[in-house]
C-alpha cells in the first residue's frame, strides 16, 4: 500500500509516520524503485501499537525507542505495553529478537545475571545465547528487574528470599490462563469473527490482570492478618 493509504488505515498523518521511521520504530518500506515506497499489514500494526503505547501507557517516542532497544534499564511498564512493545520488535526485526542484553542490566540490578540463570533453570524464562552475549525477550527482561526491584525492598538471601520460591507462580499462573482462554474460545466460537476476538482480548487482558492483583492483594492481607493473630501453636 501507498503511503495514502496507510494514512486512512492508521489515521496518524504522513509526516507523523515518517516520524516514526526517523526514530526507527518501524520497518523501512519496501523501495521497489527509486522514489517508490511499499507498506505493508505490519506497518499498519506497528503504527497502531505506538500510537496504543502514547495514550495507554504515556510513553514518549524516545522512551519507547529506549525500551525497543533493551536501553531501558529502570523503566517500569505494565504487561500490556511489554507486549506491544515486543511486537514492535517483531515488526521491527521480523522475528521475536531479544533485545535486551542482561550485561546492560547489570549497572541497576548487580544480581541480575545470577537471578536470570535461576529463573532460566525453574522455567519462567529463557536465555537466548548469541555471539553479543546472553539475551533477554523484553519481558523476561523485565521479570529480572522486578525481581532486583524486590531485592532492593529487602527480600534477599538474607531472609532466605531466592528467586528459587518464584516456581510456584509457574503451575499458578498456567491454570489461570488455562481456564481464560478455553473459557474464552468456548464462548465466542462460531459467534464472532477472528478481528474482533483479538479486539476483545487486547481489551480484557490488562483489566483481567488488575482484577486477579486486586483478589491476590485482598486475599494476602487476609490470610496475612489471620496468621498474625492466630495463637502460637502448643509445641
Amino acid at each position: 500500500m501507498k503511503m495514502r493509504d496507510l494514512e486512512t488505515r492508521t489515521g496518524v498523518h504522513r509526516e507523523t509516520i515518517r516520524v516514526y521511521l526517523r526514530h526507527g520504530l518501524i520497518p523501512e518500506p519496501d523501495r521497489p524503485h527509486r522514489n517508490v515506497a511499499d507498506y505493508s499489514e505490519k506497518h499498519v500494526s506497528a503504527i497502531i501499537t505506538i500510537r496504543q503505547l502514547q495514550q495507554e501507557s504515556r510513553l514518549t517516542l524516545a522512551q519507547i525507542g529506549a525500551l525497543m532497544d533493551g536501553n531501558g534499564a529502570q523503566a517500569t511498564v505494565g504487561a500490556s505495553a511489554l507486549d506491544k512493545l515486543e511486537q514492535l520488535v517483531a515488526h521491527r526485526s521480523g522475528a521475536d529478537g531479544p533485545p535486551v542484553s542482561i550485561a546492560s542490566l547489570l549497572d541497576h540490578y548487580p544480581h541480575a545475571e545470577e537471578d536470570a540463570r535461576t529463573l532460566a533453570r525453574i522455567g519462567i524464562l529463557a536465555i537466548i545465547e548469541t555471539e553479543q552475549g546472553d539475551m533477554l525477550s523484553l519481558s523476561s527482561a523485565q521479570i529480572v528487574r522486578i525481581w532486583g526491584e524486590m531485592r532492593k525492598a529487602g527480600f534477599d538471601g538474607n531472609l532466605d528470599y531466592t528467586p528459587d520460591i518464584l516456581g510456584f507462580y509457574i503451575e499458578a499462573a498456567d491454570f489461570v490462563g488455562r481456564w481464560e482462554a478455553t473459557t474464552f474460545l468456548q464462548r465466542i466460537a462460531g459467534r464472532i469473527g477472528v478481528d474482533e476476538a483479538a479486539g476483545m482480548v487486547e481489551k480484557a487482558l490488562p483489566l483481567m490482570l488488575d482484577f486477579f492483583g486486586l483478589l491476590r492483594q485482598q486475599a494476602f492481607f487476609r490470610h496475612f492478618d489471620a496468621i498474625r493473630s492466630s495463637p502460637p501453636a502448643k509445641e
